[in-house]
């Protein structure tokens, strides 16, 4: 092909030679003529929106990102969690699916800065692009190490641990009776911790609880341990395990696990791992010890060593009593000593109390005859003073006094009766009645019951009243009376109204 060759398309079936040619033909110099298209390709928000989201998605599907936690909302009610993951120049919606949340060992919050593995999504409903998290990590720190503060924390605060714990630490008795065992039955822990205990104590009593210590499920099973030995005849409960990570540890620090230590009812040793191994189950527990060696060091007193500090003790015991008893003999036979014959001490005791005896009787019977010479003296007095005579004075001038007041309300009565028959005669005269009944009447008018004085109070036509007293009225109730009608008035003139 020749330089300034010029290449025309020409039908259909040479399309796609001119579509091969088109992007190398500026190199080879050779000008193609511009391809003829039919007009621009409309696509719909549905089309769009799917292109962009095979895009997104087959570009992004496994992407780390590095944010801080905003506008975190918790779980919702199907367990997913919500937030928003932002930087300084940026921010996404990121959504934690329940199945991954409950694989969480720290707590989400507003401000932490994590770095999170997940992929893009978008939603095509609304257009929106999110990022689905399947793994979280704190920056700058692991999420176990996050978790572990954040539970220790929470447990310090509610009085669980630390030096304001709400239950007092319990000590561990000398020699338990029998100690309880929370591991599992194939571990060397459980082997380690039988060898001291044995060579230590061979009669020591020992009851294992068979648990996991390890992988999802035995936070459960350590709980549901340490249940079942609190409700046996342990005096002591020890939660043991060998070392490894802190992955291999996690179970014990598991909240339920704390609070299941803290609740339990008889003391409980913790030793997880090795010495440098802390866990939030040493805390909360009322000891700690480095390993399962350890603990049992601490729990089973060497059985030789308790004999021979019995055998020890109980021959210093018996050396001590018996010089005890030997100072109580002395102590007795210098009383003995000190002591006279008692039958002598006790004459004198009785010729002292006769002594006595006699001295009291006779100031007794000194003190009876004072009392009796002065009681007959107040006897004398009072008969002296005998209120019989004053009060038969008294009763005759009572019935005297009686007497002359009957005498005086009679004569009042009698006086006052005449004064009454001499006003009652004098009212008589000036009643009313008593000149109604000589042929007068008294006149009122009907309508109003007003007495009728003189000519001028009454009208022709007016309706009165006529009360003339007949014999023996005694008021104007029991006047007889006539009902008239006024025709006329006639004045002393001769004038009629």
């Amino acid at each position: 092909m020749r330089k300034g060759l010029k290449i025309v398309a020409a039908s259909s079936s040479q399309a796609t030679l001119f579509d091969a040619l088109l992007p190398v033909a500026p190199s080879l110099g050779v000008k193609l003529p511009v391809k003829e298209t039919e007009g621009p390709e409309v696509l719909s928000v549905g089309s769009l929106t799917r292109r962009l989201k095979s895009t997104i998605e087959g570009q992004f599907w496994r992407v780390w990102v590095r944010g801080e936690v905003s506008n975190y909302r918790g779980p919702n009610a199907r367990g997913h969690l919500y937030f928003a993951l932002k930087d300084a120049e940026a921010c996404i919606d990121a959504k934690i699916w329940a199945s991954a949340a409950s694989k969480l060992k720290f707590k989400l919050r507003d401000g932490l800065a994590v770095v999170v593995e997940g992929s893009v999504d978008l939603y095509e409903p609304h257009g929106r692009y999110s990022l689905i998290v399947q793994r979280i990590e704190p920056e700058g720190e692991g999420a176990l190490a996050l978790a572990f503060q954040q539970l220790k924390e929470k447990l310090i605060g509610e009085g669980l641990m630390g030096d304001h714990r709400s239950r007092p630490i319990r000590p561990i008795p000398l020699l338990p009776r029998r100690i309880g065992v929370v591991t599992s039955r194939t571990g060397a822990a459980f082997q380690d911790f039988l060898r001291i205990v044995f060579q230590r104590h061979p009669r020591m009593s020992v009851l294992l609880c068979d648990a996991r210590v390890q992988g999802e499920g035995s936070a459960p099973e350590i709980v549901r341990a340490l249940k079942r030995l609190s409700s046996t005849d342990v005096d002591v409960i020890v939660v043991t395990r060998g070392g490894g990570s802190v992955e291999d540890l996690w179970a014990f620090n598991e909240e339920t696990v704390a609070r299941a230590i803290f609740d339990c009812p008889v003391p409980v040793v913790s030793a997880v791992g090795h010495e440098v191994d802390f866990t939030i189950a040493d805390f909360v527990a009322d000891h700690r010890c480095s390993t399962p060696s350890a603990a049992a060091e601490k729990l089973a007193p060497v059985l030789s060593e308790l004999e021979v500090t019995l055998a020890t003790g109980r021959i210093r015991l018996r050396k001590a009593a018996e010089r005890h008893l030997m100072h109580l003999r002395h102590q007795l036979q210098s009383a003995r000593l000190r002591l006279a014959d008692p039958h002598r001490l006790l004459s004198h005791r009785q010729m002292a109390l006769s002594a006595s005896t006699d001295r009291m009787v006779k100031t007794l019977q000194g003190q009876m005859r004072v009392r009796r010479d002065a009681y007959r003296s107040q006897v004398a007095r009072l008969t002296a003073q005998n209120p019989n005579a004053r009060l038969h004075a008294d009763r005759r001038n009572l019935s005297l006094l009686k007497e002359q007041l009957k005498a005086a309300m009679l004569k009042r009565f009698s006086q006052s009766g005449r004064t009454f028959h001499s006003l009652e005669a004098r009212l008589g005269v000036l009643s009313p009645l008593h000149v109604m009944g000589r042929g007068y009447a008294v006149v009122f008018k009907t309508a109003n019951g007003q007495l009728v004085r003189k000519g001028s109070d009454v009208e022709p036509g007016d309706a009165i009243s006529i009360r003339t007293a007949g014999f023996g009225c005694t008021t104007l109730s029991e006047c007889e009376e006539i009902d008239a009608v006024v025709r006329r008035v006639m004045r002393p003139n001769g004038d009629a109204k």
